[in-house]
């Protein structure tokens, strides 16, 4: 495969230093942010694959698979860290576990069904927004004093998870906007979205082993959709820097807090959306 010839030819350490960069940018944003660090971790594992000449039509499953395995212990990290703050709503976490986990069920199902492109231009459609909402309207904005309860209770949840699995992400990304709008503070949205990421990436995980088995044009090294190599140079450094980021999030102004998710974010959306549509940077 085009993976064992590039290895050959002295990439393979251009390819695991890549991934370890990943990992340690992914676990300072888990940590700052309350993400599991996917929200970086997707497209850098996504163009990677690119230039290591992974089959196009399993990239994007990998990338996301991939990223909801490192996202386990990563999001471990950040809510032990989170929670020595007294930022995490255990609470609501009560509250939303059960939809939160249908979402993840209903969204790995979609996620294994379509193609590729369809989950890269999701991907970048649901970000965008978010970097929006976040980049130009105030933290005070609000939707409503108090999140939403019965039907709709039930439905944000579910929402965030299955979305968040289908962009192979934790839930910070959609879930702390989602928060803040309804009055969550953002420091406690944050913490509690980290706690998101275990409930989202063990069973996301294992949804991407299940609808990845026997697919054709896998690299070397993966069951299902879940990518082993990635795994193991992505995983170690995101689970120790993320306390690191969780410390700088409750040192830092929240108003900056935001710009730094929104560019993230913007900066992630904008390369799927152009890969998403065909078009390249060079």
């Amino acid at each position: 495969m085009e993976f064992f010839a590039a290895a050959a030819g002295g990439e393979l350490g251009t390819f695991a230093l890549g991934l370890v960069l990943a990992g340690i940018v992914g676990g300072l944003v888990a940590g700052m942010l309350g993400v599991g660090g996917g929200i970086v971790i997707v497209p850098v594992l996504y163009h990677v694959m690119d230039l290591m000449g992974i089959d196009p039509g399993v990239r994007m499953h990998i990338a996301v698979g991939t990223s909801l395995a490192t996202i386990i212990p990563t999001s471990f990290s950040s809510t032990r860290s989170h929670n020595k703050k007294g930022a995490v709503d255990w609470e609501l976490l009560k509250r939303w576990v059960f939809p939160l986990l249908v979402g993840v069920l209903v969204g790995s199902a979609i996620a294994g069904y379509v193609k590729g492109q369809a989950l890269a231009l999701f991907f970048a459609c649901v970000a965008l927004p978010v970097a929006a909402q976040l980049a130009f309207f105030p933290d005070t904005r609000r939707l409503s004093d108090h999140l939403p309860t019965g039907v709709g209770g039930w439905l944000l949840p579910f929402g965030i998870s299955g979305v968040s699995t289908m962009m192979g992400i934790g839930g910070g990304t959609v879930g702390v906007p989602a928060m803040t709008l309804c009055g969550v503070p953002i420091h406690r949205a944050v913490g509690t979205a980290a706690a998101f990421g275990t409930i989202i990436s063990i069973p996301g995980t294992i949804g991407s082993v299940i609808s990845g088995w026997g697919a054709h044009g896998l690299p070397p090294y993966s069951l299902g959709y879940v990518n082993l190599l990635g795994f193991v140079l992505i995983a170690p450094a995101s689970y120790f820097v993320a306390p690191f980021g969780a410390h700088i999030a409750h040192e830092m102004d929240r108003g900056r807090l935001r710009k730094m998710f929104a560019l993230f974010i913007g900066i992630t959306a904008a390369r799927m959306l152009y890969d998403a549509l065909g078009l390249h940077w060079f």
